[in-house]
């Protein structure tokens, strides 16, 4: 059978227009675009002096968004050496590798020992989905971990889809949620972690383009 590819294009910045080639992989799921839209919306379009880490970064889309936006420097965390080695090819051809790391570590180590140097960081992560349900207790430690390095004005922002886990997040009542479709983002820290809760029902799968919906309750 013939390996399918997949493109995904940044949206906008420097890099607007580029195009990410990835394989189709059923544990590979990167960011819809619509998603991807919205979360750049919430973060603002210039990310200057900003730290930015990709967490289980796959294609490296979310990260390479960061920094088409102008973040300082962008750290992804990969361990598929097959997917790092893709995700390096990329940044070269884009000519911004030397604004970026890649770090074939596992996620869950690289959190436990990570001590961030001072200044404004976003982190974001995007964990397979088995992760979310059959490695609870890893990934609840690894979010607890990261709210307790991150300097003060930073943010975590979690990508996942509706889960049981959900209910048990560290510090549960400062997370705020945006939901597009079936997919959920979770921001903790920085301006956005104030616990309020924006549903988007009615856009398709991926939501609208802002962020914007009505209220709801975790």
């Amino acid at each position: 059978m013939a390996i399918k590819k997949n493109i995904v294009r940044i949206i906008a910045g420097e890099l607007r227009g580029r195009q990410v080639e990835c394989e189709v992989n059923p544990s590979l799921r990167p960011t819809p675009q619509r998603a991807r839209e919205a979360l750049f919306s919430i973060l603002g379009g210039d990310l200057t002096g900003v730290h930015f880490v990709d967490v289980f970064a796959g294609t490296g889309v979310i990260g390479m968004e960061a920094l088409s936006r102008r973040a300082d420097r962008c750290w992804f965390i990969e361990k598929d050496p097959k997917l790092a080695q893709a995700l390096e090819k990329h940044l070269r051809l884009f000519r911004i590798a030397d604004r970026a790391v890649v770090s074939r570590l596992d996620a869950y180590r690289w959190a436990e020992s990570w001590q961030p140097r001072p200044g404004e960081w976003i982190v974001f992560l995007s964990p397979p989905f088995p992760d979310l349900t059959g490695r609870t207790d890893a990934m609840l430690a690894m979010l607890a971990a990261l709210q307790q390095a991150l300097p003060e004005g930073s943010t975590l922002i979690l990508q996942t889809e509706q889960c049981p886990m959900l209910d048990n997040l560290p510090k549960l009542e400062e997370w705020s949620r945006r939901k597009y479709g079936r997919n959920l983002l979770y921001f903790w820290g920085g301006p956005l972690g104030e616990g309020d809760d924006e549903d988007d029902e009615d856009e398709g799968e991926d939501g609208d383009k802002d962020g914007s919906g009505e209220v709801e309750e975790v």
